[in-house]
């Protein structure tokens, strides 16, 4: 069953080979799984937290919001083991203990960032916001077009049938806009905008005269049933994991399918702290893992390995890997590993008051919101910085908790709260960051986790590009809601640190050259072509539009790449 551990004795090493090896369980580690397994290959995956079965642990899934000890609050004893998360919005009695403890694997900050961890089988895909757009070449060529960093390997043709193959299986909702710069899909109809997102869009629209697209956001909710999955059930608590599979994630789709193939061996508490590297044969032999309940270290062996233990972790095995060889760690002869970390920078926007629809309302608790496309710096327009953003938000009435400054308490209180209040509109940006060699990570040998391992040192940060782009984010917010008729309007900047949008990337980018890139353009180490890194670690620039579903795309055409290399004994 997936999720009970595979305990193992140290007996003959044939009992440890496998054809592949994956590290991690979560977006792109299940993705990599099912392609490997369905292609055949006999395959283990390595997940260092714990096991997390899909329903029967959803704990919170189905209480309700009474049931709950403390309200919604967290204990001081769950800040003293989250003390990073606890500073972060995640500080919420319903999620905080989904979060990896930052008290048994801390790690050191030179600048200030927020690093969103979930160590338990399937990761962070059932924490994840679900949000699913596709790249398009003005993405793939943006490095080369304003020479900046160095050009992705590949373009939008080699990554459009991956692209397919992946909304598929996983279940894309979404409307078809299209829009060159951010490319349709192989959408299920999409949600709907409620009656005030309506006429919000239409006002943007025409006063922008058709160049700026407020759309409905394309989401990894299901709007009608898939085999062994049934539809969203609007119930908008999707991080407490959905018991109706209603949502893309690795315990609902990935996970099941390669169960299903026989093939798949799943092993929790597995640290994995290094990869076997043969310099004669300049090939990976397998991995070396510490057992994260009993410290006992164990060695598979396989012919490919897949790394997908999340950007930075990635970075750390590699890190780790082949110190004999390369001081710096497997992929590192570049001198680019561990660089270039970027995020997404959000926490601007504005919002406001929309007047006149006090007698409309809208159905459940919808799972998505809207999207407003990249306009910034495409098509003639030119702003004083690189790249540009776009913004994900709501139309919503405000409901029972809201305050009635007219009524503090009594009768008075309660009857103005059995009805719902004023229609707020509001929109988040979220920016690109560009790929600052400097913006970095490396390994701090002298603080250690919970098993003895060294930990991260974490050194990036926004830069004056993003900060001349941040004011732009808040003035454009503002400037739109005011054009569809938003009232009341205030926009705000709460500052950004890297790490904050949960989108890090950039540790092991992808190129075209072994001397300026740790990947090349099929996610192979240059050093080590049996080994794979397909999660974030592999991006080369970030775009600004939410990152998983190019990972997923990402990770089956390297997997389909891996096996037919396999075949054929070039790797």
């Amino acid at each position: 069953m997936p999720g009970d551990t595979l305990r193992v004795n140290n007996k003959a090493e044939g009992q440890y080979t496998y054809d592949a090896i994956v590290i991690g369980s979560g977006i792109s580690g299940g993705w990599a799984a099912k392609e490997l397994t369905e292609k055949g290959l006999r395959t283990i995956m390595l997940e260092r937290g714990h096991p997390y079965e899909h329903i029967k642990d959803y704990k919170t899934a189905n209480k309700d919001p009474w049931e709950f000890e403390h309200r919604g609050k967290v204990t001081q004893k769950q800040l003293k083991e989250h003390p990073y998360i606890g500073r972060t919005w995640g500080a919420t009695e319903v999620v905080i203990d989904n979060w990896a403890k930052d008290v048994d694997c801390p790690y050191t900050e030179e600048k200030r960032f927020n690093w969103w961890r979930a160590y338990r089988i399937g990761g962070r895909s059932t924490l994840w916001g679900r949000q699913s757009y596709r790249w398009s070449d003005l993405d793939f060529e943006a490095n080369a077009r304003d020479g900046w960093a160095i050009d992705w390997p590949i373009r939008y043709k080699d990554l459009e049938p991956w692209y397919d193959h992946v909304e598929r299986f996983a279940g894309v909702s979404g409307s078809k806009e299209g829009l060159a710069q951010l490319p349709d899909g192989q959408f299920l109809p999409p949600m709907e905008m409620n009656c005030v997102e309506k006429d919000v869009a239409a006002r943007i629209r025409e006063k922008y005269k058709g160049q700026r697209h407020m759309i409905i956001g394309r989401s990894a909710n299901l709007t009608a049933p898939i085999p062994g999955r049934t539809q969203c059930q609007f119930r908008n608590r999707c991080w407490e994991g959905c018991p109706f599979g209603g949502y893309f994630s690795t315990q609902s789709s990935t996970l099941p399918a390669a169960v299903a193939t026989g093939k798949l061996t799943v092993r929790p508490y597995s640290i994995v702290t290094r990869i076997l590297y043969d310099k004669d044969k300049k090939r990976a032999t397998g991995v070396e893992v510490l057992d994260a309940e009993t410290n006992q270290t164990y060695t598979y062996h396989a012919k490919i390995v897949f790394v997908n233990a999340s950007a930075l972790n990635s970075a750390w095995v590699l890190m780790n890997s082949a110190t004999d060889v390369w001081p710096g760690g497997l992929g590192s002869s570049s001198g680019e590993l561990g660089h270039n970390i970027m995020d997404h920078h959000y926490n601007v926007g504005a919002s406001g008051i929309m007047e006149g629809y006090e007698d409309k309302y809208y159905y459940g608790r919808r799972a998505n919101g809207i999207y407003v496309v990249r306009f910034a710096n495409f098509f003639g327009d030119k702003r004083d910085y690189l790249r540009g953003f776009g913004y994900q938000g709501s139309a919503s009435r405000e409901g029972w908790q809201r305050d009635v400054a007219e009524m503090g308490i009594g009768v008075g209180l309660k009857e103005a709260l059995t009805e719902p209040g004023q229609w707020t509109v509001g929109m988040t940006g979220f920016g690109e960051l560009l790929p600052y060699h400097e913006n970095q990570i490396t390994l701090d040998k002298n603080k250690k986790d919970k098993w003895g391992l060294p930990v991260l040192r974490m050194d990036a940060e926004l830069k004056d590009n993003e900060k001349r782009m941040r004011k732009d984010m808040a003035m454009e917010a503002v400037a739109m809601l005011e054009s569809a008729g938003v009232k009341q309007l205030r926009s705000w900047d709460n500052g950004h640190a890297v790490g904050d949008g949960i989108h890090e990337m950039g540790s092991a980018r992808m190129g075209r050259d072994a001397r300026t890139s740790v990947l090349n353009g099929h996610n192979q180490v240059w050093d080590a072509p049996n080994v794979f890194v397909t999660d974030g670690a592999c991006m080369t620039s970030s775009a600004c539009q939410n990152p998983s579903l190019t990972y997923m795309a990402l990770t089956a055409r390297a997997a389909d790449f891996a096996v037919t290399a396999l075949k054929q004994g070039d790797i």
